[in-house]
């Protein structure tokens, strides 16, 4: 039962390696990395009552306005991206022509192009004729102000509060709950003789101020965050935690006497799966371990292993001893030694070739021979400091589980300390919250959190 448990530490800190490969070979795509809106579309508009100029960014009304339908109606040719905290263009207003019928707002699949947005239903549009909002119905209800030609009108999704909102020349004017489901195109129209109106899909910077704007919505957000109560010391035990988890004795005893309080400290322990002395056990080897690997020392960490912790490294083609061999090859190649790292490899890659699902990261390990720079080559990443933290994260964890409570059921426990548990708890919680929006919204990225101007 043991060693399952061993292997299951082991095979979860290769899982960790391949996302760590995958992240420096592959072309990296953001989540939010939608296909936005980039110009209007020439297909779905209301031909007969409008003229696109060739940029297919600028229309101007040919009709002769003489019914209610003879509107110039022209969506962009993309929906609005959703995987982002908010979506906006803009209309520039060339000309208002003799009544300066012009719309702006979004339409779902479907809607008739010969009706401004907001007339129908599964549309919202805001018209510069009255400053009236149209959601849908016939008829409009008091908004913003009118606009006219020389004006720049803008329109938005606030995916955080599930609103549209508008501006005019650079200032919010309104805002109003987004209740359309499904693929939201941007979308303006045209209406009496001579208007003519140009749009902006973020190729040149927009009027109004977006990032302020999101900082703003972000501000928000984390104002909500502080405005929950936490217990005094809940911080200082949550950071004292991780550096016991993983072994960081010296940054420990100087975090303690920088944070000594009158007050008794707030245990976490309740809940955690395994009581708080295991992560007491052997915190002086486990950092002696770190450092070692931490600075490329190997071979010496296999020797402290040997007898410390024997069992831990008794099969030779555990997944812990395959990540130590690994990093022993690379840390050969650091240091020049090819010849070296070649024999040794032959060696000891030869004990896993019957294993086939380590395929991949001992051909990540061979591909640095074929390098003279290896550092800059695709598999450079494995001589970042990131794959010896790897190396070193599994020797912790396979230490406490293998050893500190050999009675536990479930080993998984020790694979991360309860600060990370918060945060992954964290993690779920906002993708939760996304889902129940129809996945939109952005995602969640702690380092974007951490680096964010608004943190202060």
């Amino acid at each position: 039962m043991r060693i399952n448990h061993h292997s299951l530490v082991g095979s979860h800190f290769l899982e960790l390696w391949r996302q760590n490969s995958r992240m420096s070979t592959e072309m990296v795509v953001e989540e939010d990395a939608e296909p936005s809106p980039t110009e209007l579309n020439t297909f779905n508009c209301s031909d007969g009552f409008l003229n696109m100029l060739p940029d297919k960014l600028s229309v101007r009304y040919t009709g002769l306005a003489l019914h209610g339908q003879d509107v110039g109606v022209v969506q962009a040719n993309r929906p609005a991206p959703v995987k982002r905290l908010v979506y906006y263009f803009e209309i520039f207003v060339k000309n208002a022509g003799s009544k300066g019928q012009i719309g702006i707002g979004f339409i779902t699949e479907g809607f008739r192009m010969r009706r401004q947005p907001g007339w129908e239903p599964n549309s919202y549009g805001y018209h510069g004729d009255d400053g009236f909002l149209y959601r849908g119905l016939g008829k409009g209800e008091a908004f913003g102000p009118t606009y006219t030609a020389g004006d720049t009108v803008g329109c938005g999704i606030n995916y955080a509060s599930q609103e549209f909102f508008f501006t005019k020349n650079g200032i919010v004017v309104g805002t109003v709950y987004k209740d359309l489901k499904g693929p939201l195109f941007p979308t303006i129209s045209i209406h009496s003789q001579n208007e003519e109106v140009s749009v902006n899909f973020g190729k040149e910077p927009f009027v109004f101020d977006l990032k302020a704007y999101e900082a703003q919505e972000r501000a928000k957000q984390q104002m909500m965050v502080e405005k929950i109560s936490l217990p005094h010391n809940a911080s200082y035990e949550l950071v004292h935690s991780y550096l016991l988890h993983y072994g960081y004795e010296d940054t420990l005893k100087l975090f303690d006497m920088a944070n000594r309080s009158s007050l008794p400290p707030i245990s976490l322990t309740q809940g955690n799966g395994f009581p708080k002395q295991d992560d007491m056990y052997a915190l002086n080897q486990r950092k002696t371990l770190r450092q070692l690997i931490r600075s490329g020392e190997i071979d010496e960490a296999f020797d402290k292993l040997q007898s410390w912790y024997p069992q831990i490294i008794q099969d030779d083609t555990s997944p812990i001893c395959f990540l130590l061999h690994c990093q022993r090859f690379i840390e050969l190649i650091r240091a020049g030694k090819v010849e070296e790292a070649l024999a040794y490899g032959r060696v000891e890659f030869e004990k896993f070739n019957q294993l086939t699902e380590l395929d991949d990261l001992v051909k990540d390990c061979a591909t640095l021979l074929a390098y003279e720079q290896p550092q800059k080559s695709s598999v450079g990443y494995l001589l970042e400091e990131s794959q010896r933290e790897i190396v070193a994260d599994a020797v912790n964890a396979t230490i406490l589980s293998a050893t500190a409570n050999p009675n536990l059921k479930d080993s998984r426990v020790y694979l991360y300390s309860k600060l990370e548990k918060l945060l992954r708890q964290l993690t779920a919680c906002y993708m939760e919250r996304r889902s129940l929006n129809g996945d939109q919204g952005e995602a969640f990225h702690l380092r974007r959190v951490l680096n964010s101007d608004y943190k202060n």
